[in-house]
């Protein structure tokens, strides 16, 4: 916008997300036994996946006992053909019921593997602002994701651990927040779910949008733009 020569203020406000009811829904008939490390959304180049799977090959062979406890399912809707390119490569590594791939999740499936998971990760080479990492919080887990997920709220507050997109760094980095006890995961998401609670919950985007409105009315100079809004 600045670069087209707009020079008024801009409100920058994030997307929200609701705070999940209090419920224990079983988990899906496909749920696969042990530690779920879950990954929700379009199977595309640029999130990571196909990395993801090589990560993961390279983890099985370096720490057999972290591979045999966790699985890795990655749920998802098909773009551009890339889910055949995913496919071939878990049978090429022989990850046969080690890495999962249940098709698109929605609603109360969705639901069911948010709250049966035990880990979240989003290894992505770009995001605006992804609504599942947000998603993944409002359900507590601890999230894995890349600086380009563009959260960086999650670093700063302890809700996230930062990965890469290179394989033999990321299975790296998996194992050592893998390895971590279920108490200091739960730590990490407990953090992720307060984030929600205080800065992504829709009553308080909503809020910040009747700020902005009320001082757009008003006519108010910017030195008395809302504070609670980030301006750019």
């Amino acid at each position: 916008m600045r670069a087209f020569g707009l020079t008024n203020p801009i409100a920058v406000i994030p997307n929200g997300t609701n705070i999940p009811l209090n419920e224990n829904p079983p988990p899906p008939l496909w749920w696969p036994h042990g530690r779920v490390l879950l990954f929700i959304g379009r199977i595309h180049p640029k999130k990571g996946v196909a990395e993801l799977v090589e990560a993961w090959a390279l983890l099985s062979r370096e720490r057999p006992s972290i591979a045999k406890e966790w699985r890795v399912v990655i749920a998802g809707w098909d773009d551009g053909n890339h889910q055949a390119q995913i496919e071939a490569a878990i049978i090429r590594h022989g990850l046969e019921g080690k890495v999962i791939m249940p098709g698109p999740l929605f609603g109360p499936d969705k639901d069911a593997a948010l709250r049966h998971a035990e880990a979240f990760i989003l290894p992505s080479y770009s995001e605006g602002l992804p609504m599942s990492v947000l998603e993944a919080w409002s359900f507590r887990l601890p999230v894995l994701m890349t600086e380009a997920c563009n959260l960086p709220e999650g670093f700063e507050e302890a809700a996230a651990i930062q990965i890469g997109t290179a394989p033999d760094c990321l299975a790296g980095q998996l194992a050592q927040a893998l390895a971590n006890d279920q108490e200091c995961l739960a730590a990490i998401g407990a953090n992720g779910y307060r984030l929600i609670a205080e800065r992504f919950g829709w009553d308080g985007i909503a809020r910040r949008h009747a700020e902005v409105y009320a001082w757009m009315a008003a006519g108010a100079p910017r030195d008395t733009a809302p504070t609670a809004v980030t301006f750019a």
